[in-house]
């Protein structure tokens, strides 16, 4: 069975860092793609950042480009996800995701990943 065991979350003022690992279990031939999905209070689950373990491809939403890093460590088949600059407003529970690509791209799409963590808390105080 397919484990994705997150670390990492935690309360923070805005502007500061964190830094959340995910640790996956042994997956399914061809799931490449891993990541990122957050949900904030009371909203639905939007991607904020994918890496295609394969070729190192990312993706990152809009509102965390040029703030957020994915990387991933092979060896540890684990991927990180690197917070900097901290807002308010990326307050939420963050999800590890595993699972294959889609028509050759890590896909955005919520309900295409099979795989899940069960998500970290990543608090950003005012």
């Amino acid at each position: 069975q397919v484990q994705l065991l997150e670390s990492g979350g935690g309360s923070v003022q805005a502007g500061g860092s964190l830094r959340l690992s995910c640790a996956a279990s042994e997956l399914p031939d061809g799931s490449d793609c891993m990541g990122w999905f957050r949900q904030p209070p009371g909203k639905g689950r939007w991607d904020v950042a994918l890496l295609d373990i394969s070729n190192g491809g990312t993706h990152y939403a809009d509102s965390v480009k040029d703030r957020f890093t994915i990387s991933q460590d092979n060896a540890k088949n684990t991927v990180y996800l690197q917070m900097n600059n901290l807002k308010p407003e990326d307050t939420g529970m963050y999800y590890c995701v595993a699972g294959r690509p889609l028509a050759g791209t890590c896909t955005v799409v919520v309900g295409w990943y099979q795989h899940w963590g069960q998500g970290t808390q990543v608090t950003v105080s005012p």
